[in-house]
Formats: structure tokens, C-alpha cells, sequence
């Protein structure tokens, strides 16, 4: 009851966007997440992981995330108002369930020559200081080949094109490629940056966040940007050529969760988390999520 409470109150704060066109761009997939309040998403659109794993995959989604993913719509569910909700519940006994959607197409690429760019409009968890110790939303995609391997990481590639611990007010972006540990993307942590939002907090508003695949330039790049405005950049000289088309020059599939505890939320907390004192109910929500090319 307290998350759909929680879920309530910081969605009445939230407005929904359209789709937006983009110059240079064409639309080549979307969802707004319209639909029947508590229903799941567009099954013809998203699968819906459950567990702490892939089938033969690695334990706790290969990070460390210490909750269970469920498709309850406590967990993960449409708004009812143009918006995707995964939520962050605590049960009596500690333990912690949430909600990971990714998308049934896995072909979203840039073409040789082209340009292909994935971006949403979310709200971070509104969730600060000690309250949100250990919470780790994230929006991000993978190298199609990964899909019924489970086992080819990071080679196949990795963008994570909008990534937040803690409830620390800053967006990560990170590149993840080559082999682990170590390797040119210096993995497990990857070629990453992190930069402020525009205007208001990341934390419950909503911002936008894309990244650009670019093989129109020499050296190819990929862009990260957040409320339009560029942050970080990997371009495939600093990998090398092999390992960058390896992790780039293929299609990707989209990823939305909200994990909790793992490396990254342990890392830069100095100890493992969440803590007994972590808030139930946080909400990652998504107003839409966009694929173009040019």
C-alpha cells in the first residue's frame, strides 16, 4: 500500500510529453506506455524478466543486485496515465522485489554510414540521502548476441545511456566493450562520465536522456546526452577498430530497472547496501522511449 501511495503522490507531480520529432531523424520505433492503469506493458513490445537471473545465466543479474524481479504490478506496471512504473518494494521480512522490462526487438543499429539514436523522457526515483542508499535505476542496451547467450559480456557491448545510485542528483553514462576485467574498456567499471541535469534535479522530475550511435564520422562516436546537451564521448579509436565493431555495428535491444544494491551502488557507497533504513516505494517512471536512424 505505502509504494502505490508513494507512486501516487510523485506521479501527480510528472507531465507527459509526445513522442518528439527530431531534425535529421526518423522514428523508427516508440512506446508512450498508454494503457489501462496496473495493466503490463505491450507484450508484443517488452519482455518482462523475472528472477535473479537469466536462465544459465550469472547469479544476481551479474552485478550483485540483491532484489527479485517480479511481474506485479506493484513492481512494474502502466500508470494509466501515458507512463511505465517499476517500483522498488521491501517486504516485512527485508526482502526486496522490482521491476525489469526489456524489449522484444533487438535490432535497433546504426547502419554503416548512418546514425541511430535511443532516448526517453524518465523521472529517477524521488528518493534522497540515506533514504535512497542503494537504489540503482537504470535505462540502458545491449548487444543483441547476448540474448540466449548470457555468457559474451561486455564484448557484445553494453550503452548505459541513463544509470543513478544512491539518489545522488547526477546521471551516468558508460560504453562497456572488449573483455572483463580489464580490456580496453578498463571493465568491469567501462568508459564512462557523469554530468548534471538541466534545470531541476534528476531526482522525481522528468529529464531526457539519449545516446547517439554515429558511424557517419571518422572515428566513429558514440554521444551521451541529457536534456539534449552532450556529457560524455567514446569514439572507436580509443577501444580499437575490432573491439568497437564487436560492441557497436550490430543491433541492441532496450532495457529499463530499477536494481537494488549491486557493485555500482556498493562502490560508491563504501559498503554494502541497501541499508535497513533504504525507503520502500521508490518509482522509476518513463514517459516514453524512442528509437530513430538517420
Amino acid at each position: 500500500m505505502y509504494s502505490l501511495l508513494l507512486l501516487a503522490a510523485v506521479g501527480a507531480n510528472l507531465v507527459t510529453a509526445a513522442i518528439p520529432v527530431l531534425p535529421g531523424y526518423t522514428l523508427t520505433w516508440s512506446d508512450d506506455f498508454d494503457g489501462i492503469n496496473s495493466d503490463a506493458p505491450n507484450a508484443s513490445d517488452w519482455i518482462m524478466d523475472v528472477g535473479t537471473s537469466y536462465p544459465g545465466g550469472a547469479a544476481s543479474w551479474g552485478t550483485g543486485e540483491i532484489q527479485t524481479y517480479t511481474t506485479q504490478p506493484g513492481n512494474v506496471g502502466l500508470t494509466g496515465d501515458g507512463r511505465l512504473a517499476i517500483t522498488a518494494v521491501r517486504d516485512s521480512a527485508g526482502a526486496w522485489t522490482s521491476g525489469r522490462v526489456e524489449t522484444q526487438r533487438m535490432d535497433f543499429a546504426a547502419a554503416p554510414g548512418g546514425k541511430m539514436r535511443i532516448q526517453a523522457s524518465l523521472a529517477m526515483p524521488a528518493v534522497v540521502g540515506v533514504d535512497a542508499i542503494g537504489y540503482w535505476p537504470a535505462f540502458w542496451a545491449l548487444g543483441s548476441d547476448f540474448r540466449g547467450n548470457y555468457q559474451n559480456w561486455p564484448g557484445i557491448g553494453e550503452l548505459d545511456i541513463m544509470e543513478n545510485v544512491n539518489g545522488v542528483d547526477r546521471v551516468w553514462g558508460t560504453f562497456h566493450c572488449g573483455t572483463n576485467p580489464g580490456g580496453p574498456c578498463i571493465e568491469t567499471t567501462g568508459l564512462g562520465n557523469n554530468a548534471t541535469c538541466v534545470g531541476t534535479s534528476c531526482l522525481g522530475n522528468m529529464h531526457t536522456y539519449a545516446v547517439e550511435v554515429d558511424r557517419s564520422v571518422t572515428p566513429e562516436e558514440v554521444r551521451w546526452l541529457v536534456d539534449d546537451v552532450v556529457y560524455h564521448r567514446v569514439t572507436s579509436d580509443i577501444p580499437g577498430l575490432a573491439p568497437w565493431a564487436a560492441a557497436v555495428d550490430h543491433g541492441f535491444f532496450i532495457i529499463f530497472n530499477l536494481a537494488m544494491g549491486g557493485q555500482f551502488p556498493d562502490n560508491q557507497y563504501g559498503s554494502p547496501t541497501p541499508l535497513l533504513t533504504t525507503l520502500s516505494g521508490g518509482v522509476l517512471f518513463v514517459d516514453y522511449v524512442a528509437v530513430y536512424n538517420a
